[in-house]
């Protein structure tokens, strides 16, 4: 197993499992003998989705499953005949939380026969498989864009627009991918060879070293600030989407203020959670809190599987309250890190702790951890309306899994002209998520009716 492969999987926290969750919204009613027949027929045509991830004492292995079946991977989990979103909601939240047996390949899928006047399709898979960028890649790669096409095997992820995704705006790190993996298990190499050839092994340490002082200043960071978003982790998890944003109107925001995408969304959030904190009664005055963004470091090798991606650590400024001041507050932040090293060498130390012990990864990851408050996952998705075993796609989600002692994590992912948002918190933290997913929309809508009227100060 690939050394960050392996870091991945011995993440797992009994308050955290290391699983990402998707929810497909279909229209019409599936069968569960036709989504266990598209599962068969393109999902496992990846080899690794029939292998059991094995820990051991350094690393990892694959093993292949001799007895696979899918019906102990595809099954029906159904909800009352008049289930809501809220139910169906505390469905994924119950099923985050749930343990995959670990005698078997880590994933599973959950039909939800009769959900609304269609179904539901709810999908997780240990993030030791892959990453997110790639298994939105491979389970796209199930639908078609007509009811009765046969899907094709996914392609590889193509390298995304700068507007496209949180994946793509850091594009110029992409140059340090080649160094980041070779140099996480060098670090380890190098202070195991400095032992007995310290001269030998000055080379390989000064190759290391840019990177190594990049995660040195990451460690240096000051914790964030404790609020209501940080504290401590139970085992119950909250979930939460938002009614989607117009695709066209965020893009108009962006054009008329002369910045990206992203830079809205993310403000966006930043104004929810301000006023958030602001109506739980905690001071939000010139506060900032840190939100960790997996950047895709990948290139279009033959396999989309596999981790590698690495991290960046934004400032947030919750305690901006005036839309156009944050959204730019932002824009700096993310442009200050456009160049940065900070990607690879997330990806890079993941490496190095595939190679030690478990313990010494748990304390890393704690360490990091503590350096932000949530984490914001932003994926493009398809433009055009998609199908999934024959039934159109009205809707979907997914969420990654936080490590260490976060308890909040916030998707973004854009389908068919619109932007979903969705929520994962910690239930002791954040019981009812709907309280920031319902307040993205109203702040949207604030930024947006500034930008046309093009006030300078709001109420």
């Amino acid at each position: 197993m690939d050394a960050v492969d392996a870091a991945w999987l011995r993440m797992d926290r009994a308050t955290n499992p290391m699983v990402i969750n998707g929810v497909f919204i279909l229209e019409r009613r599936c069968t569960l003998v036709r989504l266990r027949s598209l599962f068969s027929r393109h999902f496992l045509a990846h080899a690794r989705f029939r292998s059991v991830p094995v820990q051991e004492a350094i690393g990892g292995s694959w093993l292949e499953d001799p007895d696979f079946d899918i019906a102990e991977h595809v099954s029906r989990t159904p909800l009352p005949a008049a289930a809501g979103q809220a139910d169906l909601e505390a469905l994924v939240a119950r099923l985050a939380t749930a343990s995959l047996d670990p005698r078997r390949p880590l994933w599973h899928v959950d039909l939800v026969p009769h959900y609304g006047r269609g179904c539901a399709v709810i999908i997780r898979i240990h993030h030791c498989y892959a990453d997110g960028i790639a298994l939105v890649g491979v389970i796209l790669g199930l639908t078609t864009t007509s009811p009765s096409a046969e899907p094709t095997d996914p392609e590889p992820p193509a390298a995304t627009a700068p507007e496209a995704g949180l994946v793509g705006w850091l594009s110029p790190a992409a140059h340090w991918l080649g160094q980041a993996l070779p140099i996480g298990g060098s670090l380890v190499e190098a202070g195991l060879k400095w032992l007995g050839h310290p001269l030998d092994a000055l080379g390989d340490t000064r190759q290391a070293a840019s990177i190594a002082t990049e995660m040195g200043r990451l460690l240096a960071l000051a914790d964030d600030p404790q609020t209501p978003l940080r504290g401590e982790l139970g085992l119950a998890k909250r979930i939460a989407w938002a009614p989607p944003l117009p695709l066209a109107e965020v893009r108009t925001i962006a054009h008329a203020l002369g910045c990206t995408i992203n830079d809205v969304l993310l403000s966006v959030i930043a104004g929810t959670l301000g006023r958030y904190l602001d109506q739980a009664g905690w001071p939000t005055t010139e506060l900032c809190v840190r939100a960790a963004l997996p950047v895709n470091l990948r290139r279009n090798e033959a396999s989309p599987l596999g981790n590698q991606f690495g991290m960046v650590l934004l400032a947030l400024p919750l305690g901006v309250a005036h839309p156009f001041e944050r959204l730019y507050a932002v824009q700096a932040a993310m442009r200050e890190l456009k160049d940065s090293g900070q990607p690879a060498a997330v990806l890079a130390t993941l490496a190095a702790l595939g190679h030690l012990p478990a313990a010494a990864q748990d304390l890393a990851i704690e360490m990091l951890s503590r350096k932000a408050s949530l984490v914001i996952s932003n994926v493009p998705g398809p433009r055009e309306r998609l199908y999934l075993a024959g039934c159109r796609v009205s809707d979907l989600h997914f969420w990654v899994p936080q490590s260490g002692s976060l308890g909040l994590g916030i998707s973004i992912l854009s389908y068919a002209g619109e932007v979903h948002f969705g929520l994962m918190s910690d239930a002791r933290l954040i019981d009812d998520p709907h309280r920031i997913v319902d307040a993205f929309g109203a702040e949207f809508e604030r930024l947006l009716l500034l930008t046309l009227l093009g006030a300078a100060t709001v109420s």
